[in-house]
């Protein structure tokens, strides 16, 4: 999944972002350019300085992983300046 073109991942976006996994019971990672972050944190989402058109890879683990991996995948498709 890609990141929009124009959008990075920096403070708003990224709480959206991290607001959206904590909903979750899953562990939620997400990865871009080699690095992996805690889906839950906002300063290892930060860390990921992933840009506009970035790709990135999520991952989640237990028993809602399904729904939170749709939740975080429309949410990161919505994700505006």
């Amino acid at each position: 999944m890609a990141l929009p073109a124009g959008v990075a991942l920096h403070a708003r976006p990224a709480a959206t972002f991290v607001k959206t996994a904590l909903r979750f019971r899953a562990r939620v990672n997400v990865g871009s350019d080699g690095k992996v972050a805690d889906a839950k944190s906002i300063l290892a989402v930060l860390a990921l300085g992933a840009q506009g058109g970035s790709l990135l890879r999520l991952t989640a683990e237990g028993e809602d992983a399904p729904a939170a991996l749709d939740a975080l995948a429309s949410c990161v498709s919505g994700l505006v300046e």
